[in-house]
This record gives structure tokens, sequence and C-alpha cells, in this order.
């Protein structure tokens, strides 16, 4: 796995790739694991490239190839969660129901929790059945300035 990191308008983020794919965005907050090899490539360039015109309310999606490493579910989850337009928001109980297990709320919200791709899967459009915003790795601050962000521009 390379790993690069590239500060950008809500501070530094390092994405990682293998094998042509990007697996992972990291926060500065976040634990970077310890047998990655840093550097940049073409994938991770063009995925910093189109994350900058994203956060500059430019790109609406991604199209770069990715590969979050989890269990079925998780991706499963993960799958549902692009679904989710952009500017727009759904529930924990809507993805339950999109991915078919509607009674599976906590472990879409444990899924949610585990994405390795926050940003290019866009978990920061998932919030409470009550329209509250809920937990976010990058932070609620975070979640608040994206969800403004494509509003803003949708």
């Amino acid at each position: 796995m390379k790993l690069f990191f590239q500060n950008t308008v809500i501070g530094r983020i390092g994405i990682a790739e293998e094998n042509g794919c990007i697996t992972n965005l990291f926060f500065e907050t976040d634990r970077i694991p310890q047998d990655v090899e840093t550097g940049e490539t073409e994938g991770i360039t063009e995925a910093f490239r189109q994350l900058t015109a994203y956060l500059a309310g430019d790109l609406k999606t991604f199209t770069v190839p990715l590969a979050p490493a989890g269990t079925d579910f998780m991706r499963t989850v993960w799958a549902a969660l692009c679904d989710v337009p952009y500017g727009t928001t759904a529930s924990y109980k809507n993805i339950a129901v999109a991915v078919g297990n509607p009674k599976a709320v906590r472990a879409v919200g444990m899924a949610n929790n585990r994405n390795p791709l926050p940003l290019f899967v866009p978990c920061h459009r998932i919030i409470g059945s009550d329209g509250k915003l809920v937990g976010y790795r990058g932070g609620l601050d975070l979640k608040r300035t994206l969800l403004e962000l494509e509003k803003r521009h949708s």
C-alpha cells in the first residue's frame, strides 16, 4: 500500500492506493498503519484532483476506482451509501432498508463507522432518523461543513 498526504481546505488528508485502487482516506487524527510505504502514484494524484474538485463544489461523483476492505455486509452498506445523491441525506434506517435488512440499523451504523473511504464513500450523508447529525470519523463540524457544501452546490 502506498500512502500520500496533502493539505486540503478541510485539513491534511492522506490517501492510500493498492493495486491501482484507492483503499483508504485518512484524516489528520486517524491512526496510520505501520506497514505503509509513503509515496504518490498516478491513482493517488487523480484521487486528490477529484477530492479538490469536490471540495470546491465542482465535482459531485467520484470516478476513481475504490477497493475498501471489509466484510460482505460492510461493502454492501458502502455501496448503498454511494447511492445517496449528492446534496441529500438518508438515515441509517433508510440504508438498512436499502440493503434488504430493515432491522440492521445498528449494523449499518457500525459499517458506516468503519468506512475506510470517507468522502469517496459518502458516509457524511447519513444522519439519525430524527434528522440530527450523529457520528462522523472526521467530527461533526466536518460533517456539517460537507453537507452545507453539497447543499450550496446541488
